[in-house]
């Protein structure tokens, strides 16, 4: 599978890269001319899971498949048993693994370049450490290999519904491929994400580690609180102005403010820039929330842009298709055009999520097939049971006032009925239904995007305009409201001519509800990443409203669970 291309590029604005290097095809390696005992002494490493470090099933079963069909011959050494030059590319590539966010002593890098250090050494290598040394590394690889193209994590075990095709997976074949062509590193390279974004990322993810391990001295001064406005006093103006240039909210050659403290000027700009880069409201002003950011360890960016990079190895190939991307954390909606590999966003707008506590919209991909000018909105049970029902049976107006009816049925057709307690009873068990009625004050909006999913999430408007001034916006129940749509509508229906802009607002004040079918199914995406780079090259954070990148970080520290079973 060549992977996911085009994803993140649409989440975030990101051009996509297309000289991505093919994989090698499979093909047996040669066999070295070793003695059966080395071969004996292979086959018993593979057997143990502590001597080739292979705990897993999986693992354990792409061992055998690797050294079969090569009769247990070493892969990575040659006679008398030292190292050969796979081993050291390897070897390389292993210690390198952290350029990618992912922790080397996974691999067992420390006691893999220990043992080739000892083989190196000998004059007549301890078959057993050949052995050993030879099943390990093959280990090694095998599990990088498949961290790079599938993830360290399965997302399934911490709630991302991403449901991938199942695809087979034949590692060992490619590792057998890629010694014949001595090729290991070529086929590491291929085997990432062709995305653009995940190279930025890594570029920055060096930047970061750089400015962790020697952090600018102004972070603690500017964690004590209070508030700096533009034009007052400010002690520490000076190490802000350092801080602010080594992240690159300020060039370097920026004018050093004036001895006299004063907050003004470049300092500020430079505030806005970090601001705008860390989700905040772009005032200039040095308050609680600002404070709080730049005094966020640069290790922990450092750590979300590792789980950033995971997270792109997650994705699907999205093919040739039209697609919508939202980043809930961020707050934003990217719509694609039929992709090509330097392309760019058709547009962008703000969107609201889901409530960080108790109704987060989740992670998924599924195909948009419909719009909904003028919708009803079906209440949802737990909507109806905690909040409706005690509001109607306090005000017996209730359900005029909000343009709500309950009704019998399903669908548009659904026969309204009066709200006698006898219904409401029948209401409160689910046997009749509540729902608004279309208009401009409809939950909804005057359209719905619809695209069918387990969980009953859909894009739609909303007559809340004024929430999308916020920086952070979870308010809705789980599903997406979005900013402007009429445009995403424009652009949803722009392969079907008939839509126009002005029968497009025509329908949304039209008498009636209309479904529109969409002519070709546009992929939607629900995505949740905290870090980014953004096509201007700045790096964007955002906060983990949801508490995901927690609970992936403690899966990656977590102990390797083998091959992914993606």
């Amino acid at each position: 599978m060549m992977l996911k291309p085009l994803l993140m590029a649409a989440l975030l604005g990101v051009p996509a890269c297309s000289d991505t290097a093919p994989l090698p095809q499979p093909a047996r390696a040669a066999a070295q001319p070793f003695s059966n005992e080395v071969a004996a002494a292979i086959r018993a490493s593979v057997a143990d899971a502590h001597v080739s470090g292979a705990p897993a099933a999986s693992e354990r079963a792409a061992l055998a498949a690797l050294y079969e069909p090569q009769a247990y011959s070493p892969l990575w050494t040659e006679p008398p048993g030292r190292p050969n030059e796979d081993a050291r590319d390897a070897l390389a590539l292993v210690e390198r693994a952290a350029d990618d966010g992912l922790a080397r002593d996974d691999y067992r890098y420390g006691e893999l370049a220990s043992l080739a250090s000892l083989l190196q050494r000998e004059a007549t290598p301890p078959v057993r450490d050949v052995a050993r040394f030879d099943a390990a590394l093959s280990v090694s690889v095998l599990r990088l290999f498949s961290d790079l193209h599938l993830g360290r994590v399965d997302p399934r075990s911490i709630g991302f519904r991403l449901h991938v095709p199942a695809e087979a997976h034949d590692f060992p074949a490619l590792l057998l491929s890629s010694l014949a062509a001595h090729g290991i590193r070529e086929t590491a390279s291929a085997l990432q994400s062709p995305l653009a974004q995940y190279r930025s990322l890594g570029n920055a993810l060096l930047r970061y580690r750089s400015l962790a391990q020697n952090p600018p001295s102004a972070i603690a001064s500017l964690s004590s609180g209070g508030v700096v406005r533009p034009g007052q006093s400010f002690a520490s103006v000076q190490s802000l102005f350092r801080l602010l240039v080594s992240m690159g909210d300020l060039p370097a050659d920026a004018p050093v403010p004036a001895a006299s403290a004063l907050y003004e000027g470049a300092v500020v700009e430079g505030v806005r820039r970090f601001q705008r880069r860390h989700g905040l409201d772009e005032d200039g002003i040095l308050g609680r929330k600002t404070h709080a950011a730049l005094a966020v360890p640069l290790a922990w960016r450092v750590r979300q842009i590792e789980l950033a990079l995971e997270r792109l190895r997650w994705l699907p190939d999205i093919g040739e298709r039209r697609l919508v991307a939202i980043n809930i954390p961020m707050f934003q909606l990217w719509g694609w055009d039929s992709i090509p590999p330097d392309g760019a966003p058709s547009f962008m707008m703000s969107v609201i999520v889901g409530r960080a506590l108790g109704t987060q919209t989740p992670v998924f991909v599924e195909d948009m097939r419909e719009l909904i000018f003028r919708p009803y909105w079906n209440v949802p049970v737990s909507i109806l049971r905690e909040d409706m029902l005690p509001a109607i049976r306090r005000d017996p107006d209730y359900l005029r006032r909000e343009n709500m009816e309950i009704v019998r049925g399903e669908g548009d057709d659904a026969s309204p009925v009066e709200a006698t307690p006898e219904n409401l009873a029948r209401l409160a068990r689910g046997l009749l239904r509540l729902r608004q009625r279309p208009g401009p004050q409809n939950a909804l909006g005057l359209v719905k995007f619809v695209f069918p999913n387990a969980e009953n999430v859909y894009m739609h408007a909303t007559p809340a305009q004024a929430l999308f001034a916020r920086s952070r916006r979870d308010f809705s129940h789980g599903c997406v409201r979005v900013e402007d749509p009429v445009r995403l509508a424009e652009w949803v229906l722009a392969e079907q001519p008939e839509w126009t802009r002005d029968r497009i607002l025509s329908a949304m004040a039209g008498p009636q509800t209309l479904h529109v079918a969409v002519k070709r199914p546009i992929q939607v995406i629900l995505f949740y990443t905290t870090a980014a780079v953004m096509p201007d090259g700045a790096v964007r954070f955002a906060e983990d409203i949801y508490g995901h990148d927690a609970r992936l970080d403690a899966q990656m520290i977590s102990s390797h669970q083998g091959l992914s079973p993606r």
